[in-house]
């Protein structure tokens, strides 16, 4: 079964090391790859992974150009680059049309490290283009291990942004909100918005885990790693094993990213 991992990172090869060094330091967490597309590709081959969304970050409004050059020069039938954008930037909407145009098929939203609530006033614009040229957005959800309080991702922030765009295609990470799950169930679970099980194995109880994704509706289930925090193989055993049926699998694996992602048809 062809797999696709709907939340991947790397950087640069020039950036890579120094990049993944603060990361870690910062986290406590020891990454499974270097953080290179090369690393990427080899842990992709290991785990039996054919296609990875990379959602990259710009902590500045100065890195979001430079930032999409460089994943522009990425697409590939393995590798799905989703764009940078950073609520400082002038003239957001014209940033965005440009990499849509040029086959950018979402956007990654960090709130934490943009220092900015993720229903706050200066995300609108970015929101409201992004709606109206049919992006996906990607939105860290729930708490940072690497940054302290507050959550500026919270579920309840989340669903104010549904509620503001609902015609946005919105994908909460970490099953809607990471260490957030009692909040994800009351604001965010039967919701028009796709959750990606990125970076929960470890503290997630499974019978939860399967339940929430049952009751938030499988077809809005996106497998997805949080690599190279996570260890591609082992979160993909991890999933495999929850007790999901073949019809149920599929979906979460390959079919509900592709049929997102608009794999068979032009942008």
């Amino acid at each position: 079964m062809k797999v696709i991992d709907f939340h991947v990172h790397a950087f640069p090869d020039d950036l890579a090391s120094r990049a993944m060094e603060q990361l870690s330091q910062r986290s406590g967490v020891i990454p499974s790859y270097d953080g290179t597309i090369s690393g990427l590709k080899r842990s992709m081959m290991r785990a039996g992974i054919s296609m990875s969304v990379l959602q990259p970050v710009a902590t500045k409004p100065s890195q979001v150009r430079s930032i999409n050059n460089w994943l522009l020069s990425l697409k590939s039938d393995w590798l799905i680059p989703f764009g940078a954008i950073h609520p400082d930037l002038e003239r957001p909407e014209e940033e965005l049309k440009k990499i849509k145009a040029l086959g950018i098929r979402g956007i990654k939203i960090h709130g934490d490290y943009q220092d900015t609530f993720i229903d706050d006033e200066r995300y609108m614009p970015i929101y409201e283009a992004m709606e109206d040229l049919g992006m996906i957005l990607l939105l860290h959800a729930g708490v940072d291990i690497g940054l302290p309080p507050p959550v500026r991702a919270t579920p309840e922030r989340i669903l104010k942004v549904h509620e503001s765009f609902p015609k946005l295609r919105i994908v909460a990470a970490h099953m809607g909100g990471f260490r957030m799950w009692d909040e994800v169930e009351r604001y965010l679970l039967g919701r028009e918005i796709y959750l990606d099980t990125s970076y929960v194995r470890t503290f997630m109880d499974d019978e939860r885990a399967l339940r929430m994704m049952r009751e938030h509706g499988i077809d809005r289930i996106l497998f997805a790693t949080d690599a190279p925090w996570a260890d591609q193989k082992e979160e993909l055993s991890w999933i495999t094993s929850l007790g999901f049926s073949e019809e149920e699998m599929a979906k979460i694996l390959r079919e509900n990213g592709a049929k997102l992602l608009r794999l068979d048809s032009p942008l």
